[in-house]
């Protein structure tokens, strides 16, 4: 018995969940921890920053080992004077040296003591890391967008698809009411076939409606991370009029941080320019023993060697590489701060053209709802009136019509002003 309460639970618990109903916020929320994209652009800040930490290691001592094992099929020899071992002068002999199997083993300590090109790619990569930051933040902002979007394209569609169910309701009742006065002779067929092209025309609308919100319904999954093959259930929006501008005066612009970060990164690339123009200082020591063998003679004897120094590189001269790379540096600046005031006039008018197609579609959502209002009192009364006999029926079809198209215009205008609201936000980085 125990076991079956168990089991019992654990249905409901699954019915529960599978029934869950979304919100935007819930939306955001869970598309925040599952959308593959955010966790992409979070994952190249990680990246980055495992680059600055190898970086880093490369300041560090380095220690290495080489192993030369080699038999010399022909032991290597040199030409010297032949006086050199009390022969005729101005002639010369020619001298082997050294055995045929030669085992060396080096061991190597390396350190760097001074190169001016390590404080810049520190000082970049820390700037990259603001980049990959900033571009984390975009991504984050333009996922909001798309799932806000998706689910307010999908709250309209619902509410679409609610109207015409209600008008199909309707056009079905009046076409059963005109069949039996067809059959009383009372009617015309052809009243009745006016009708019916009325309801094939609703049908037709209602599967297009279905078909796009089964696609929007898969892109919103996606986008959250759900399930693909559970049922999504959202929260009914009622197409209010309400704001979802949270808070429209702070204002956090990531494209313009992530162009002044450009400019950083620019002016440190002068400095590592100018810096490449002093040497660099590197100390080493190593240690050596070879093993030589003739095994013809029984000869072995191992030779050790030992040294410590300083290595100083130092470029005198580029061909002006590094000067022609200023130049290059110089134009890329003018052309950052030039794209930096293009984007801000941009973004400024981005923003104020949204805050005024708030105001305009807020309105448009107003007055279409009045209109929907009274659509709806004139199909009432036309369709009573055509029960009555008092009107024609292409009166009660023109009436539906006013009536399809105040739903859609309701319907079209909510979409406008959640958009616009939308692109307001994204234009100040505040979709929460």
């Amino acid at each position: 018995m125990k076991k079956q309460w168990l089991g019992l639970m654990f249905v409901l618990g699954t019915f529960t969940l599978s029934a869950q109903t979304l919100d935007l916020e819930t939306c955001l929320r869970m598309a925040d921890t599952a959308n593959l994209s955010l966790r992409n652009a979070r994952l190249d800040v990680a990246i980055n920053d495992k680059q600055i930490d190898a970086y880093m290691a490369a300041r560090l001592p380095k220690l290495t080992f080489t192993g030369d094992y080699k038999y010399n099929a022909i032991i290597p020899g040199q030409v010297v004077p032949s006086a050199f071992f009390g022969g005729q002068p101005g002639t010369y002999s020619t001298v082997q040296f050294g055995v045929p199997y030669n085992l060396s083993n080096t061991v190597q300590l390396q350190q760097i003591v001074y190169n001016p090109q390590v404080n810049y790619g520190l000082t970049a990569l820390a700037l990259n890391q603001k980049v990959f930051e900033i571009q984390q933040r975009m991504t984050e902002q333009e996922i909001k967008q798309q799932v806000a979007s998706t689910y307010f394209n999908l709250q309209a569609i619902s509410k679409q698809v609610s109207f015409l169910n209600e008008n199909i309701e309707n056009v079905n009742k009046l076409i059963a009411n005109m069949e039996s006065m067809y059959r009383q002779e009372m009617i015309i067929r052809t009243e009745v076939d006016k009708l019916n092209i009325s309801r094939l025309s609703l049908v037709n609308s209602l599967q297009t409606l279905k078909a796009t919100q089964e696609q929007l319904e898969a892109l919103l999954k996606i986008l959250i991370g759900y399930d693909p093959s559970q049922k999504i259930e959202l929260a009914s929006d009622d197409l209010v009029q309400k704001s979802i501008l949270v808070d429209g005066t702070a204002i956090n612009r990531p494209e313009i941080e992530l162009l002044g970060i450009q400019m950083e990164l620019n002016k440190e690339e002068r400095k590592g320019t100018n810096m490449a123009y002093l040497p660099s200082l590197s100390f080493y020591a190593a240690y050596n023993y070879t093993y030589n063998l003739k095994p013809e003679d029984d000869f072995r004897t191992g030779i050790e060697s030992a040294f410590l120094g300083f290595r100083l590189d130092w470029t005198l001269f580029d061909g002006m590489e590094k000067y022609n790379k200023q130049k290059v540096n110089a134009l890329t600046k003018t052309k950052l701060e030039n794209q930096k005031e293009l984007v801000e006039k941009q973004m400024n008018m981005v923003t104020e053209n949204a805050r005024k197609q708030i105001d305009i579609q807020a309105n448009s959502l107003q007055i279409s709802q009045e209109q929907l209002t009274l659509a709806d009192r004139v199909y009432k009364m036309t369709e009573a009136q055509f029960k009555q006999g008092t009107v024609s029926s292409n009166d009660l079809i023109t009436a539906e019509n006013n009536l399809q198209q105040a739903q859609t215009n309701v319907v079209s205008a909510y979409v406008q002003l959640r958009q616009a609201e939308l692109t307001y936000l994204k234009s100040i980085g505040n979709i929460k």
